[in-house]
């Protein structure tokens, strides 16, 4: 399972025209689900999640977590993070999870977050989505498991 996480002072998907996910300050996450993931790998990120110090304190160190500042969680999920690109012109995605696997991953990691986080808001599994985020920093860091 693999995460890129953007620290945004906001972030909002779009899908056909109507918002279906707004955050103010907190994290954009794309979760990427691969093959063999299972629910022990997302148990794993999302206590990562919740203690990893991604936010500047009153001295300006990296030293709040998500929590800390009372951040907001957009979840998308994104299966060309296991995109690999070392031969020929056209990425493969064989490592990625399949469809039902990867759904049924990401709706469980989107449940283990509303358990931890006051807000969490998600994009449409499977459908083409239009992101909009103004980047803190940029803060950006990918987390694997």
């Amino acid at each position: 399972m693999k995460i890129v996480a953007q620290r945004v002072r906001n972030a909002a998907v779009t899908v056909e025209g109507k918002i279906v996910g707004q955050i103010d300050k907190g994290l954009m996450l794309l979760l990427g689900v691969g093959e063999g993931d299972t629910k022990e790998n997302v148990d794993w990120l999302v206590n990562k999640l919740s203690i990893l110090r991604l936010f500047e304190d009153e001295n300006g160190k990296t030293n709040l977590s998500t929590l800390d500042v009372g951040g907001s969680l957009l979840v998308v999920s994104q299966f060309t993070l296991y995109a690999d690109c070392r031969k020929g012109s056209r990425p493969s995605f064989t490592s990625a999870a399949p469809p039902a696997l990867a759904n049924d991953l990401y709706m469980y990691f989107v449940e283990k977050c509303r358990e931890i986080f006051p807000t969490v808001e998600t994009g449409v599994f499977g459908a083409h989505m239009d992101i909009s985020m103004t980047c803190d920093g940029p803060f950006t860091v990918t987390l694997e498991h």
